[in-house]
This record gives structure tokens, sequence and C-alpha cells, in this order.
């Protein structure tokens, strides 16, 4: 259990790969212009970083460390591949929107860096709950930041939530400020500026969080003790 809330807390917070890690930086800003693109993409990545990791867990014996690499990347297109066939058959209008980003997920160094760094050393369980929450992490940061960006740029949430969902999510969206559009959060540079605050909030809170728990140090000053003896004539 010990182990289990130390992989959750670095997969979703200690050692977030898009806050701390500051890998898959491509599709996170390039794909969250609004929460149905970032989910997607999240799903997509989720499936894909359980599966390679608990598939180079297994095989961790069997792949000599020359060919290493190359192994680790070949499962891990298959696991891409895999997704990207699954979300042209189901939900294939956001297959044709995200385009490019889902086979771009084999390049995703958060993926192979997971696979290289704690997969390939660790049985299966730990691997695929490390898999598990590395890939929540990840698709939390990246359902946050298509939240936001839709918000400050178009007043929304939840729109065409029936690319995903089909017409069950008709009535999904929240208008939250009528013609509205906000260019800068829609394009690229509002993915920077965004991607920004959410990493200096973390940082901010993660300050607290160690000044709180950090002892109070007496100062010398403050251990001085002035004490006043005399009599009285």
């Amino acid at each position: 259990m010990s182990q289990l809330g130390q992989l959750s807390r670095e997969g979703l917070w200690s050692n977030n790969p898009a806050l701390v890690q500051l890998l898959g930086l491509c599709p996170l800003l390039a794909v969250s212009a609004s929460v149905v693109n970032a989910l997607g993409l999240a799903i997509a990545t989720l499936v894909v970083m359980v599966g390679a990791s608990t598939t180079v867990s297994m095989i961790r014996h069997q792949v000599p460390s020359a060919v290493r690499l190359p192994a680790f990347v070949m499962i891990i297109a298959a696991f891409v591949t895999c997704a990207e066939l699954l979300m042209a058959a189901y939900a294939y209008p956001l297959y044709q929107v995200l385009g490019i980003f889902i086979p771009l997920i084999v390049t995703n160094c958060a993926i192979l860096g997971r696979a290289e760094a704690f997969a390939s050393r660790q049985p299966v369980l730990p691997a695929a709950i490390d898999g598990l929450m590395m890939g929540l992490g990840f698709g939390a940061v990246l359902v946050v930041l298509g939240a936001l960006r839709e918000l400050l740029g178009q007043g929304t949430l939840f729109r065409e939530m029936t690319l995903l969902f089909g017409p069950m999510a008709d009535g999904w969206r929240l208008t939250l400020v009528d013609d509205y559009q906000f260019l800068f959060f829609v394009l690229p540079p509002g993915a920077f500026f965004v991607a920004g605050l959410l990493i200096a909030l973390k940082n901010s809170i993660d300050q607290r969080l160690e000044a709180t728990s950090q002892p109070k140090t007496v100062t010398p000053r403050e251990q001085r003790r002035v004490r006043v003896t005399g009599t009285i004539k």
C-alpha cells in the first residue's frame, strides 16, 4: 500500500509528466483548445501508457539491452495503432479533429521515459500502476488546460462533446458568456501562457506545503530571556 500511494502521488502530483518532467508538450499544447479534444487525447495516451508499461515489464528479462529501446518503441507503436483504430471506429469525428496527434503519441517522451526508467526494472503490477497514474496525471493536466482555454477563449465548457460521446452529449454544453471569443487563448500562444500559469500554481502550492511541513526555527533573539532580579527597599 505504501508503494501504491507513492506511485499515485508521483504520477498525479510530485512527478507529473506535464507539470514537473515537462514531457509530451507538443500534443499537450497543440490539442488542448477544448475539453473534448483534450479528453480524447488523454484517454488514448492513458491506454497506451498502461499497455506499454505492462508489456515492457512482462518482457524485461527477454529483451537484450542492445535492442531495448527499439523494442520499447515498437511496443508503444503497437498500442498507439490499437488506440488509433479504436478511435477511428467508435469516435471517427474526433479522430478526424485530432489528426496526426494520435500517431504522434509514439514520440511522447513521457511514455518511453517511464518504460525505460521504471517499467523495465519493476514487476508487472507496479509497472501497470505507474503507467496508470502517470497517464492519469498527464490526462488531468491536459483536460484542465483544455477547460481553461475553452473557457477563456470561447466562453463555453464541454462544447462539441458529441464528437466523443455521441448524441447523448447534446445537452452537456455550458455557455457562460454569449457571443464571446478571445483568439489568444484559442491559438498556441495561449496554450503556453495557461500551461505556464498551471506550472507556477503547482510550484507555489509545493512551496507552501513545504513551508508548513517544516518545524519553526527559533531565532537567537527569541531564545533570550530577560531575568530581572533585585530587592525592594
